[in-house]
C-alpha cells in the first residue's frame, strides 16, 4: 500500500498530514488531487463515527484505501462539549475571536478550565472493513487567544506540562504532541507492521 487517501477538504489539516507522512515513503492523496469536493453527511454522535463515514465514503469514490479524521475539543466550563460540533461551535459565532472570548468568559465565570482535544482516525481498506486510531492531548484553556501558528481552536488550548498555547508553538513542535500526530503515528505504526 504504497498510496493513500486522505479524505479531508481541510488545507490545513492536509499540510499536517502530509508533513508528519513525510518520513515514511507513503504518496498521501488529498480530496483536492482527486478533484473531489462533496463530502458526506458527518450524522455521527462520536468522532469514531464521523470518521468512519468520511474513510468509507472516500473508499467508496475512488477505491484507494482511505483514511479519514474526525477532531474536535471538549471544554470541561461546557460540560465537555462541543465534541463533534466543534467545527459548527466555532461557525455560530460572528467571528473566531467572539467565539474565543465566550469560552474564555465561560472558564472565569466557573474555574472550570481544564480541555482536551481529540482526533479518532478511521482507514477503510475494504468495504465495510475499518481499522480506528485514537489520539487525545489533555491541557487547558488560557487566559487568552495567543499564538499566530496552529488553527481552530489551538489559540486557546494550553497542552498539559506547557506555558504556551498550540497556537504559539512551531508546527514541528506541535506535530510532537498533538492529538492528530499521536493518532497518525498509531496509522503508521499499523501500516508499516
Amino acid at each position: 500500500m504504497r498510496k493513500l487517501f486522505f479524505f479531508s477538504n481541510n488545507k490545513n489539516k492536509i499540510i499536517e498530514i502530509k508533513k508528519i507522512f513525510n518520513k515514511f515513503n507513503l504518496e498521501i492523496l488529498s480530496s483536492n488531487d482527486l478533484n473531489i469536493s462533496e463530502e458526506p453527511e458527518e450524522s455521527g454522535q462520536t468522532f469514531e463515527e464521523n470518521a468512519k463515514i468520511k474513510s468509507d465514503y472516500g473508499f467508496y469514490k475512488t477505491g484507494i484505501p482511505c483514511f479519514a479524521d474526525d477532531s474536535g475539543i471538549c471544554i470541561e466550563s461546557l460540560d465537555w462539549k462541543p465534541g463533534v460540533l466543534s467545527k459548527r461551535f466555532l461557525n455560530n459565532f460572528k467571528s473566531i475571536e467572539a467565539c474565543f472570548e465566550s469560552i474564555i468568559r465561560s472558564t472565569k465565570k466557573n474555574s472550570k478550565r481544564n480541555a482536551y482535544f481529540k482526533t479518532s482516525i478511521s482507514l477503510s481498506v475494504k468495504d465495510g472493513q475499518n481499522v480506528i486510531f485514537n489520539g487525545q492531548i489533555d491541557g487547558k484553556i488560557s487566559g487568552q487567544a495567543k499564538g499566530r501558528f496552529g488553527f481552530g481552536y489551538d489559540p486557546i488550548f494550553i497542552p498539559k506540562n506547557y506555558n504556551k498555547t498550540l497556537a504559539e508553538l512551531s508546527t514541528k513542535d506541535k506535530n510532537e504532541i498533538s492529538h492528530r500526530s499521536i493518532a497518525v503515528t498509531k496509522l503508521i505504526n499499523f501500516l508499516i507492521n
